[in-house]
């Protein structure tokens, strides 16, 4: 097995700058770390992540909690962290967080704190206060994805202005019949998205002097869910809204499928908006709030990582970067078909 010594050796360096040019911590010339790479890639020569990190301190490691990995949202945010650490050269390991449990005890318990992790993401997930003094007494830095965390710098959106944004876009062309599909706040999402953006959607009803009781239809928050309550919700002619706020893209996107279904013209006769820029809402044509979840997941990382370099003096810091959604308008939505008038 090939040593450091046999790499410096054949790039004609001393051991040092060979260490240096494959850790990339300290000065080396771009010729020279070109040489000391090549020489390595020449003798199969793999850097010892243990021996390192005893030089270091850090294990290039990377612990990520999230609530699911099967939903776009997540496994975007997913995409932006593990390409952010890949790019910097650290492993990531992922836990799938349940909700209260003795196998969420575990994670927190048990393998958060035997890992040698240099700092954790969590995505997602609003932690008890035990939890986080339990991080908190591991002393490695933490950054969240979603709503505030205590002592813990967090990356966001304003789910609350986005959702009025949303509502306030059908107010605009004229809809006064919207209703909103959302998450039911019996079964609520960590961070209370859903009854964050029904407060938004409720907000700009009543300021518009809209009533908003009867106005909040559940669904789960896929396409699946979307399509079945949207089959329920416009399946009569007289209830039917003029327009929808949808929670989420993957929600809206379904509530177009029921509408074609059921020969609804959208946006004719149904306007339909969501949150999220998800990929699909450009072939449905959606107007949508884009949160850009991949960039959310590389700002943490760049969080963590200027962490690692500056470790916060005095204590956490729980500063909250809130981050700008933007209206994408596409054909989804439309001023409201005015009704016929019967000649006499």
């Amino acid at each position: 097995m090939s040593s450091i010594a046999d790499v410096a050796r054949l790039a004609d360096v001393a051991k040092a700058t060979a260490s240096r040019a494959l850790s990339g911590r300290g000065y080396v010339s771009a010729e020279t770390r070109q040489k000391v790479v090549d020489a390595a890639r020449q003798l199969g020569y793999v850097a010892s992540q243990n021996a390192a990190s005893l030089v270091t301190g850090r294990t290039k490691s990377v612990g990520v909690i999230i609530p699911f990995i099967n939903r776009w949202f997540f496994a975007e945010v997913l995409e932006g962290v593990e390409e952010a650490l890949l790019e910097q050269g650290y492993d990531m390991t992922l836990y799938n967080l349940p909700l209260a449990s003795p196998e969420r005890e575990r994670v927190f318990e048990f393998f958060l704190a035997r890992k040698r992790f240099d700092g954790i993401v969590s995505v997602g997930v609003a932690l008890s206060d035990a939890e986080v003094n339990h991080l908190h007494r591991l002393g490695r830095p933490l950054v969240g994805i979603g709503g505030a965390i205590r002592g813990v710098p967090t990356i966001s959106i304003d789910d609350v202005a986005a959702a009025r944004l949303a509502t306030e876009h059908l107010l605009s062309l004229g809809h006064r019949d919207i209703v909103h599909v959302g998450g039911s706040r019996v079964n609520e999402m960590d961070f209370h998205v859903h009854r964050n953006r029904y407060g938004g959607f409720e907000a700009a009803m009543t300021e518009a002097g809209l009533p908003v009781q009867g106005c909040l239809h559940t669904s789960e928050f896929t396409v699946p869910g979307g399509h079945e309550r949207g089959l329920a919700l416009l399946g009569d002619p007289r209830q039917r809204p003029t327009a929808i706020f949808a929670a989420s893209d993957e929600i809206a996107i379904g509530l177009i499928v029921a509408a074609r279904e059921l020969g609804i013209q959208v946006p004719a006769e149904l306007s339909v908006i969501g949150i999220d820029g998800h990929p699909y809402s450009t072939m449905f044509r959606l107007t949508t709030l884009e949160q850009h979840p991949r960039r959310q997941g590389q700002l943490a990382v760049a969080s963590l990582l200027a962490e690692f370099e500056n470790p916060t003096l005095g204590g956490h810091d729980d500063a909250s970067t809130v981050l700008q959604t933007n209206l994408v308008i596409r054909s989804s939505t439309s001023a409201p078909r005015q009704p016929t008038v019967s000649g006499s």
